[in-house]
């Protein structure tokens, strides 16, 4: 039989798919969050068999550091990452899901027998019976750096996070008592967020429960695509976090006129379909601005319910821009980072950024906010933004913009989001810093820049 064939005989379907995403994500340095619905969507799964292969994914890559620290004391040698891969799923379902102790273990050597082969189907059951032998505190107990001794490499292996974003993570926070809460936070399953886009839907035509965002709410579960106000491109998923971002820009005044706006790194597209249906409310307009060309091609195809507010989508580096200097009133730069406040729906982002990255990340940060600033008039407002934490992206990048220029002063950002409560940024009390385990927000952080 061909592969096709065969792997339509293949009698777990949810497993199988929530398997060759795992390989997707360690192969191909891919995004479950995009790789996921496209292959239940071409394997025909929903429901129950989509929900099982949801939670197998998105909960392997949460708790890989955990599994891989399992594994490891087990196999006494490296392993292969296909046979890894089916471990970490296998370990999973053993210890984090309610599936019976033989059933994970016999699926996953069919697995392996199936994707990898049938040579190292024995050492998999065997390692798998080993793991099915304690619970998961148990585990930690065993393989986990002793907590008095090593408290950060405690928690590193106990909540699956490297040490480096421990650290890093835990300077942002500038408050002990609460780490393990983030941490916890972390290693939620993420619920469907969405966004009412104004003039276009209304939060109670979307159902769900409210969210921090005035224009979000929260979903149970299904597919939100099912809603005819996400289908007409009327309504969005989007993060409450991200919903605040592009509110704190239009609710900050500005002197003199307010007509025109830019979103500098508009990809894929969210905030800048809010920003668009926010500006035609009150006779703006909108230039969403995205060095990369595909994704600038993603931004028009997220806008295609609202032009109202916008003049125009455009492929550049906002590094360098292809628009007049000190133009526009309002100026969004939501900054390309770590992601490292983003990581209960892109768990992935953990294992595959390094500290090494925020050397690069930095000086375009950096330069994206000087450009932003040239970009604005005198009396305008630049709000930069990060869905990091990391103090190096954040606060570093903004006292470091602020010490270069005489023509820039940073003001209050918390008025313009009262519904955030106890949002002060360590380092920099002007700023928001938005958190999980205390707003169920990704840990988006903001500034608001004001040109003199």
């Amino acid at each position: 039989m061909s592969t096709l064939a065969t792997d339509r005989a293949f009698r777990d379907q949810p497993r199988l798919a929530a398997y060759d995403v795992l390989r997707a994500v360690s192969a191909d340095d891919a995004y479950a969050n995009l790789v996921l619905p496209q292959v239940l969507r071409d394997r025909g799964l929903g429901g129950r068999d989509a929900a099982l292969a949801t939670e197998l994914v998105g909960g392997t890559l949460r708790g890989q550091g955990t599994y891989d620290a399992i594994v490891a004391s087990l196999a006494n040698r490296a392993v292969d990452p296909p046979v890894l891969d089916a471990l970490r799923l296998g370990t999973h379902q053993l210890l984090a899901m309610r599936v019976p102790g033989h059933a994970a273990v016999d699926t996953t050597v069919d697995l392996v027998r199936h994707r990898v082969g049938h040579r190292p189907a024995g050492f998999v059951n065997a390692i798998l019976r080993k793991v099915s032998a304690h619970d998961l505190d148990g585990w930690v107990r065993r393989v986990a750096p002793d907590p008095t001794a090593d408290p950060t490499g405690h928690l590193a292996v106990a909540t699956s996070h490297p040490r480096w974003v421990v650290e890093a993570l835990a300077t942002a926070l500038g408050r002990p008592g609460e780490l393990d809460a983030l941490l916890a936070a972390d290693n939620e399953r993420p619920r469907v967020t969405l966004v009412a886009r104004p003039g276009l839907s209304t939060v109670a035509e979307l159902g769900g429960r409210p969210t921090l965002s005035p224009l979000g709410v929260t979903l149970e579960g299904g597919d939100p695509g099912q809603l005819p106000a996400v289908r007409d491109g009327r309504a969005g998923v989007q993060d409450a976090g991200s919903q605040l971002v592009a509110l704190a820009l239009t609710r900050a005044g500005v002197e003199g006129t307010d007509e025109r706006w830019l979103d500098q790194c508009a990809g894929p597209g969210g905030k800048a379909v809010l920003l668009a249906a926010l500006a035609a409310e009150g006779g703006a307009w909108v230039l969403a601005a995205e060095r990369q060309p595909h994704r600038a091609q993603l931004v028009r195809q997220a806008l295609r319910a609202t032009t109202a507010g916008l003049v125009g989508v455009v492929a550049a580096d906002g590094t360098r821009p292809a628009w007049a200097d000190r133009g526009f009133d309002r100026v969004l730069v939501d900054a390309p980072c770590s992601g490292l406040g983003a990581l209960r729906r892109r768990p992935e982002s953990r294992w595959r950024r390094r500290p090494e990255d925020l050397a690069e990340l930095v000086p375009l940060q950096r330069a994206l906010l000087d450009s932003a600033l040239d970009a604005t008039r005198p009396g305008g407002v630049v709000l930069y933004a990060t869905c990091s934490p990391v103090v190096t992206e954040t606060v570093d990048v903004v006292r470091a913009t602020l010490a270069g220029r005489d023509d820039v002063r940073l003001e209050d950002a918390a008025p313009l989001l009262p519904e955030a409560e106890d949002a002060t940024c360590v380092g920099l009390p002007e700023a928001v810093q938005l958190w999980p385990h205390r707003h169920a927000t990704d840990a988006m952080f903001l500034a608001l820049l004001r040109k003199s």
